[in-house]
This record gives structure tokens, sequence and C-alpha cells, in this order.
């Protein structure tokens, strides 16, 4: 261990011991050396199947965002931004773009001064009949190469949420608590959280009890429409995690998974702690309501991309000192032309990307990402356009998610006629409708 990480240990034990809260210079002092000696784990292996046939070719931390983002940058930003320069991603279910996604985007780390994103498929490290069985085992069979990075703490992450967070006021708070193990999270409308592992607290933050996914979540007290969700964000001790992660590949009954057996051990034993969102959101000011968004349905994808669009969008990200990093491809400006008519066409609350042609049409409420194209004549409205889209003259688009690489042919019209839609592509509980590639070859 270096000499300064020495001092750092001691003088932070020092504090501890004596049981006086450090004064906002150490604090702070105190939050800019933690993340030196943290490795970040992204779990990004998950289909996301709730997302339908938006993951038939990708895994969801690689499903496009915002107009030129993929959700996985999220996670990988606040790491940089938190000072975490050490990263592992661990990658499964369909992993081809996303792992060019991150070797074109996020190869500019400097391994000279130690930093890294180290990219993780399942390789069955451990033993040769299993792929990754579940989000502790993915770790698990990672564990050798985890041990190599020396790390006093690991800090794991989902790959397939929507937030910005300084992980690294999460890590003071792990420590200031004394902590083997913090668990992230967030309030949320009680229904919301049947995706969630949901937790119960007490008045020191310790978690009391701890239910994965349940399909009828308990309310919070006084608050019996909220529910307090886990984020899947985890820190831990990294000498407690690697027991952790022995027991249980020991114990013949668990199914190898941080929701489902390893949470759940650390309550009973009164091991874990909450850190709510609202104690590390960025920015601060959002603190009192911070944002936070799982896009793991189409209702919800559609959403939470179509709010950027928006006067005052919830998440900004326009931020430039907390910007989220991306792979950028070289593309030309966005370019809005009249049709054959002269007709320009009217356009209000709409995000397009580099390399898209608008010409002559009325768009509003949408988000086009790069190198879409509309040609004249078309009225479109609260539509997601993934890249490298083709929206034929004269075709009428409302409340649709289109997938990337689409040719839609002059005339179509979808969002009107909810039969005619659900019969065509996949129509959402809440009515919004997925177009994909492999749906109009079917036509």
């Amino acid at each position: 261990m270096a000499k300064e990480d020495v001092a750092f240990n001691d003088q932070l034990n020092d504090a501890l011991r004596s049981r006086q809260q450090p004064d906002t210079a150490e604090r702070l002092s105190l939050a800019r050396q933690l993340p030196r000696q943290t490795v970040a784990l992204v779990l990004a292996g998950g289909r996301g199947s709730r997302l339908q046939e938006l993951t038939d070719r990708r895994a969801k931390p690689a499903v496009y965002f915002g107009g030129k983002f993929r959700i996985v940058d999220f996670a990988l930003s606040n790491c940089l931004n938190s000072g975490i320069r050490r990263i592992g991603v661990l990658t499964q279910y369909k992993s081809h773009s996303l792992l060019r996604h991150l070797q074109r985007g996020w190869n500019f780390l400097r391994g000279e001064a130690n930093e890294f994103i180290d990219l993780l498929p399942a390789q069955q490290r451990v033993n040769e009949a299993d792929w990754y069985r579940g989000t502790a085992d993915a770790i698990y069979q990672n564990i050798d190469i985890l041990r190599s990075y020396d790390p006093k703490y690991i800090l794991v992450l989902a790959g397939d949420h929507i937030y910005k967070q300084d992980y690294s006021l999460m890590l003071l708070d792990h420590v200031e608590n004394g902590a083997k193990c913090t668990v992230g999270c967030i309030e949320v409308p009680r229904m919301e959280a049947t995706a969630l592992g949901v937790m119960a607290i007490d008045e020191k933050r310790r978690i009391t009890n701890f239910l994965e996914k349940p399909a009828d979540p308990p309310g919070m007290p006084g608050k019996p429409d909220r529910a307090l969700g886990s984020m899947g964000i985890y820190v831990f001790d990294a000498e407690f995690l690697y027991s952790l992660l022995d027991e249980d590949f020991k114990d013949a009954a668990s199914q190898r998974d941080f929701g489902k057996d390893v949470i759940p051990r650390l309550v009973r034993a009164g091991q874990a702690f909450a850190h709510p969102l609202n104690l590390s959101s960025v920015p601060a000011a959002s603190r009192d309501n911070p944002y936070w968004r799982d896009v793991g349905t189409v209702d919800a994808f559609w959403a939470a991309n179509l709010d950027l669009a928006s006067n005052l969008p919830e998440l900004n990200i326009y931020d430039r000192d907390w910007p989220i990093w991306t792979y950028q491809e070289q593309l030309p400006p966005a370019k809005f032309t009249p049709d054959e008519g002269g007709r320009h066409g009217e356009i209000a609350n709409v995000i397009a990307s580099g390399g898209c042609i608008i010409e002559g049409s009325d768009l509003t409420m949408s988000v086009l990402f790069s190198s879409v194209r509309v040609h004249s004549c078309c009225k479109i409205s609260e539509t997601v356009i993934l890249p490298g889209c083709v929206i034929g003259r004269g075709s009428r688009l409302s409340r649709v998610v289109i997938d990337r690489g689409c040719e839609l042919p002059p005339g179509t019209v979808i969002g009107e006629d909810p039969e005619a839609d659900a019969e065509r592509f996949h129509r959402s509980p809440g009515g919004i409708v997925l177009v994909t590639k492999e749906m109009l070859d079917r036509l």
C-alpha cells in the first residue's frame, strides 16, 4: 500500500475511533482519497427482456438513450466524474454491441497511471460448466482478477439505469458509518418497486428487511404509496466481499445473486446499511427530488427519452460540470430543409443529433438519434427514432419507438389505430408502439 494511503487510513481510523465528525475540509479530503482505493464493477450482462425486441440484438446497457448515448454511459461517467478510474465491466448476453461501444468510446484511460476499463466477459473461469449464474456469481468468477487490482473498497454498479451520482460521497458515507456493506436506495412509487429490491431501515439507516422484486411491495412508514427501492448499487470492504462470495459459492441452495441471496443474508446479520440517493445525487440542488430512472420497459424508455425534449427536463444532459461521456461518431451537423414546394415545416421540442436531415416536416416532442432522415410532408409527435432510420414521405407517427436502421415506406401511419398497430408491431400496455426491422420485414 502506498505511503499516502497508509497515512489516509490512519487519519480516518483516528477520526472514527474518537467518534468525532471530521470538519468539512477533512471530509472533502477523505472523499477525494477514497475513489483512488476503489475498483468499480459494472454489471452489464443482463438482457432486459421487458424492453421487448429492443434487446433482441443487444444487452440492455447497450440500448441507446438521450439522442446520442448508451444506457451504460451514465454509470461509467459517474465513475469518472467521481474520481474512480479503475473499472471492470462484466458482460454476458449478446455483448458485441456493448463491447464495440466501450472499445471505441471508452479507451482513453491511461494504463501507466493505473487507470483502466477492463472488459470482463463470461469466461467460465471458476469451472467449465457454468456461465454467470447471477450478479454475485459474475463477480465471483472474476475474483482472481479482482484480487490482482488490490482495492480496499469495491463499488458494484448496475449498468442499466439513468442517473447522476457522486460515488465518492457514497464511499465516504460507507466509511463514516463503519459499514461492511452499503446499499444505494431511492424512494419510488410503491408499485414501481415490483422490479426492484425493497427495503426497510431504522433510524441509523441500518437495513432491517429486504425483499427482492416483491409482487406487492410494502409501503414506507407514513408514506404508504411509496417504497424504498434498491438502486442495484453496493459498496463493500473488499476483503469482506471476498469472504461473502466464498460462502455464497459453497451454499448449494444459493442462486448466486446479490438481491436474492447476498444482501438478504447481510440484512439478517444486521451488517447492511442504506445510502439514500439524496445524499449524493448530482447536482446538489436536486437532492430534494433526485433523478433516477429504471428504463426497463418500453413505456419507461419512451417517457425518459421524451422528457429530455421538454422545456425543463428533469435530467440535465447539458451540464458541463458533470458531463456524460460516450462514443461519438464524426458526423455533420443536423440539417433542416424545406420540401420541394418550399415549405419548411414546424419544429418544437425536438432533439436532433448529428447527421440528421429533416425535410419540410412537422416534428414535435421527439428525439432523433444520429443520421435519421425524415422525408417531406411527415407529421411526427412524441416519437423516439434510433440511429440510421429513414422515414418515408408523408408518414404520420405518434407515440412510437423506432429501432435502429428501420426504413419506413412513404405514407406509413403508426399510432392512430391501436388494433392495426398491435397486429403489425409491439404495442405496450401504455400504448407505445415499438417498431423494429424484423417487424417491418414481415409486413
